[in-house]
């Protein structure tokens, strides 16, 4: 039967236990994670958040009934102790920060019992995604989990911390705005006193921090939750947390000067990392060029190289129609050591390839035995195939890879194929951070579904001055006073200057399909605010969620967020998203179509 604490408290975590508590009395609670019983002599670890500790509870220390009760233990039992803390008899755990110490109880308290759990409550656990987020609550027990929590923890204080010395203001934005164009999905709320009206949940608070500029607040931070019902991946959720920031009367400089200081503190204090400043820059065409990414992970080689021109005048009818296309290419990537690959192999290649846009792959094997292979040997000469081994770099044992098509595929089918490798061939470590600053990104994409241009970022971005005499002439050449910084292969934040000027703003509403009435309408807040003085500033938000899998050397977003969602955005421990009562439909106003 359980017992109440009365009487006790604890003293100590169990982690915080050190070797100047030897031969002191203390008082630890926690979960037993497992139990040995001896005879004459039961051994315990009791966990709690902070660490591991041995437990000893032996006839002669404990009396006859606590002996008895600790017999019972059984893993996940809720339990406090009270011992005096001595060197270990038995073998020191070197892999504990109490590893050399263990606690001989003279008193126990069950607080509470458990029932066996569906799973075992360990570090780097095997038990499937799903299992342990139907339980999520057990899954946070794990020492690895409550480390990442604690390191989240730590960044968000970190983050305060810096910023406020920076002359920050922390100020909250609304979660119930107005739905706006553009961008992902919003998740809408109704409105019960507004019947057929509804509120949408921010994907970010951006308007609302450009007021706070227009309001004289020059320098504001926020800790900001967001939403975006977009599909998911590994690092993805419906639900996120932003570090999110704007400045007034700055530039780009401006921004990334605060920032690299702010990742160079951050890094230092929570992980004892130095990041050396200032952090490499790359445009976004070099960026796409060498690595097919705007999101490059550059600790490791493979670039991209063009070799359009070499195989120009190549019979081989996929380079030809590629080269006859706008904006067309012929680009490869070598993976040195790889010549010997098996075909099945290649051929899952060519599917990814295939999965990635391309209509398929061509390649070249190097082999280690001096013999050449190449799926499309026969389309070109010997000397022109030897020209195009050389281009590339190949040297026996290398296997060669082409992609053509239009650019935007051919980067994002070879882009993808270097980072299969890179997992692949275990070419980097988790441990090695490399920042990057991706700038001159392009004002405007254009959009083959929308048939029209689309802001790469969002209406509100400041073009390059020396670019704007173009927006009417090649609008799709006009780069963007914008930048995103990536770590290893992830953009983990991202921003840019911001447009004050009416007329820009016009125009760039007017070249984005949207007309004058359109935009008042949805903007008619901010662009009224504009009216009445607005000063020139810029911003930037990470993505905290991101930033933190990534220093936690986490291999998902969901291993860093206390109660993550699925794939298809639902909690499988709550079982959200749930029917509600007609009752509740009927205040709002909605119908639900019953499912035919």
């Amino acid at each position: 039967m359980a017992e109440s604490m009365k009487g006790m408290k604890r003293s100590h975590r169990c982690g915080e236990v050190t070797e100047q508590e030897i031969g002191k009395e203390v008082t630890l609670m926690g979960w037993v994670q497992k139990s040995r019983n001896k005879g004459g002599i039961i051994f315990v670890d009791l966990r709690d958040r902070s660490g591991i500790m041995q437990l000893i509870f032996e006839n002669g220390t404990i009396d006859e009934a606590g002996f008895e009760k600790a017999a019972k233990l059984r893993s996940e039992y809720v339990i406090a102790v009270r011992g005096i803390v001595g060197r270990r008899a038995g073998a020191v755990n070197e892999k504990l920060a109490t590893g050399t110490m263990e606690v001989r109880v003279s008193y126990l308290r069950i607080l509470a019992e458990a029932e066996t759990p569906p799973f075992p409550v360990e570090e780097d656990s095997k038990t499937r995604d799903d299992v342990r987020l139907k339980y999520r609550y057990l899954d946070l027990r794990r020492p690895d989990l409550q480390r990442n929590m604690i390191l989240r923890s730590e960044v968000a204080y970190l983050t305060r911390e810096f910023f406020h010395k920076e002359g920050f203001l922390e100020l909250e934005t609304p979660m119930l705005g107005k739905s706006t164009p553009e961008g992902a999905r919003d998740y809408l709320v109704p409105s019960r006193v507004h019947p057929g009206s509804f509120y949408a949940l921010p994907q970010s608070p951006q308007l609302f921090k450009q007021l706070l500029m227009c309001s004289g607040y020059d320098r504001y931070i926020q800790l900001a939750r967001c939403f975006r019902d977009e599909d998911l991946r590994a690092d993805r959720q419906p639900e996120f947390t932003q570090i999110d920031m704007e400045l007034s009367f700055v530039d780009v400089e401006d921004v990334i000067d605060v920032n690299e200081r702010f990742l160079q503190y951050l890094f230092k204090h929570a992980l004892g990392v130095d990041i050396p400043l200032p952090i490499p820059r790359m445009t976004w065409i070099d960026a796409m060029n060498r690595f097919g990414s705007d999101k490059p992970d550059v600790r490791f080689g493979m670039e991209l190289v063009d070799v359009s021109d070499v195989v120009k005048d190549s019979e081989f009818p996929v380079f030809r129609n590629a080269l006859a296309k706008k904006d067309g290419s012929v680009r490869g990537i070598n993976v040195k050591g790889q010549g010997d690959m098996g075909r099945k192999q290649i051929d899952k290649l060519v599917e990814m390839a295939r999965g990635s846009g391309a209509g398929g792959l061509a390649w070249i094997q190097l082999k280690t035995d001096g013999t050449v292979k190449a799926s499309f040997a026969k389309f070109m000469t010997e000397e022109q195939q030897n020209a195009l081994i050389k281009a590339m770099g190949g040297e026996k044992g290398d296997l060669l890879l082409f992609a053509a098509d239009r650019n935007k595929i051919v980067w994002n089918v070879l882009g993808q194929l270097r980072l299969h490798f890179r997992d692949e061939l275990g070419l980097v470590r988790k441990d090695d951070f490399h920042f990057l600053w991706i700038v001159e990104f392009p004002l405007l994409e254009w959009s083959d579904e929308e048939n029209r241009f689309m802001a790469m970022h969002h209406p509100f971005t400041m073009p390059m001055e020396e670019d704007w005499d173009k927006i009417d002439s090649d609008p799709g050449s006009v780069r963007a006073k914008a930048y995103d910084i990536t770590l290893n292969g992830f953009e983990v934040g991202g921003g840019s200057v911001r447009i004050h000027q009416d007329d820009i703003q016009e125009k760039m509403f007017e070249v984005l399909g949207f007309t004058k009435e359109r935009a008042w309408e949805q903007f008619s807040f901010l662009l009224t605010a504009f009216k009445y003085g607005v000063p020139p500033h810029a911003g930037l938000a990470y993505g905290l969620d991101r930033l933190v899998m990534l220093m936690a050397q986490a291999d998902s977003i969901r291993d860093v967020i206390a109660f993550p969602k699925v794939k298809d955005a639902s909690d499988l421990m709550t079982e959200a998203p749930a029917p509600v009562e007609d009752k509740q439909l009927e205040e709002l106003g909605i119908r639900v179509p019953e499912n035919e």
